[in-house]
């Protein structure tokens, strides 16, 4: 059962835990244990299935380096940046692009980044003294002290915020008959706000969809969730008085079977994979990016470049990744412009607002009306 992970999975093999598949639930730091031998040496066991899944991984990883080494065609892409992504997209009957989501789609929308120093999550829950940050989505730490979580959990309510102009890019290559799959890393549904269909979203780490005892697993109401943490509350269970939590995925939790089902059937199929906003540090998230096959280009859009561990190549060896560096926004503007896209893309971004519009009004107009409902009732 693959677990919600951190770091290179290569990185992990290599001082024997791989957090991939076998870091132990609430374990935030994913530490080593167990075994004789040399200190710091991983122990093998061919017999243990997890470890020959790691094996495996790393035998992948050592053929597609090999793979990259032998390759003497003409690179895939005529040019390693926006214009020759374009290009592709024009030339080749592009179908099936699938997307790899991160928090930075939705920074522009005011939803903070994980790890930017400063702004990002990370650093605004440095005031709860964590050994390390990410504890904070550790299920250990929540059974011990639920109020972070809760407080962090409160901001990122969906509703709150709208989506950017990368969400609307999705929903039109969605429209436009060329999206496959978006898979996500974010919590906030903004793709489905965006007006992408659900069939299309695949929330590898959860969503506010649901939510969870931590004790019995009894499911528990998600608008009573949503409710308790308006208000700064713990949810607990009715049945067994154990803490619930939305159905987010905390590290050491498994990740949705629809992750892996869909991801399995996706990326042999992807035609052309474009990264948004993510560090690509998480696995096994990270690890779709090598999911593809090798003669498929692959479309970074990040601030910086990220994703050389899990097998990118900006190097002199590359023949298909391209990298468009700043926004988001900016990096779907920019393809949609040399697409010949960008009106259609203002018009989605601009019905959009429309819609937040008329929803904020109609809520205004329901607070009126419950206003004066209360007014009338107190004064007979």
């Amino acid at each position: 059962m693959h677990q919600r992970a951190e770091g290179d999975p290569m990185d992990e093999w290599r001082t024997g835990a791989s957090g991939s598949s076998r870091r132990e639930a609430g374990d935030a730091d994913g530490d080593a244990t167990g075994g004789e031998g040399v200190e710091g040496e991983a122990q093998i066991d061919p017999l243990d299935p997890l470890q020959r899944e790691d094996i495996l991984y790393l035998m992948k990883q050592l053929q597609a380096l090999s793979l990259r080494k032998r390759r003497t065609g003409a690179p895939v892409l005529s040019s390693f940046d926006a214009e020759g992504v374009a290009k592709y997209i024009k030339e080749n009957n592009v179908k099936n692009i699938v997307c790899m989501c991160g928090a930075g789609i939705s920074v522009s929308a005011g939803i903070p980044d994980f790890r930017t120093p400063g702004t990002g999550i990370y650093s605004k829950v440095e005031k709860y003294k964590l050994r390390r940050p990410e504890e904070i989505f550790s299920l250990s730490y929540f059974r011990e002290n639920p109020e972070p979580f809760v407080n962090l959990a409160k901001e990122m309510i969906p509703g709150k915020y709208r989506p950017t102009p990368a969400h609307y890019f999705i929903t039109l290559l969605q429209k436009k008959g060329l999206l496959l799959r978006c898979f996500t890393q974010n919590i906030d549904c903004l793709e489905r706000l965006a007006g992408l269909p659900t069939e299309y979203i695949v929330a590898a780490h959860g969503n506010f969809d649901g939510a969870h005892c931590i004790g019995c697993h009894k499911a528990y109401d998600i608008d009573q969730m949503k409710g308790d943490l308006e208000k700064g509350n713990v949810s607990k269970c009715s049945s067994c008085g154990a803490y619930a939590k939305p159905d987010i995925v905390f590290f050491g939790e498994a990740l949705p079977p629809r992750f892996f089902m869909l991801a399995g059937s996706d990326m042999p199929k992807c035609s052309l994979l474009i990264i948004l906003g993510t560090s690509l540090v998480v696995h096994p998230f990270a690890s779709l990016v090598d999911e593809v096959g090798s003669e498929v280009p692959r479309l970074l859009i990040n601030n910086e470049i990220v994703g050389e561990s899990v097998g990118l190549d900006f190097g002199a060896e590359n023949y298909r990744d391209a990298k468009i560096l700043g926004s988001c926004d900016d990096g779907v503007f920019q393809l949609a412009e040399l697409l010949g896209w960008k009106e259609e893309l203002d018009a989605l971004i601009e019905e959009g607002a429309k819609e937040a519009a008329a929803t904020s009004s109609a809520k205004e107009d329901m607070a009126t009306a419950a206003g004066s409902d209360n007014g009338a009732n107190s004064s007979s």
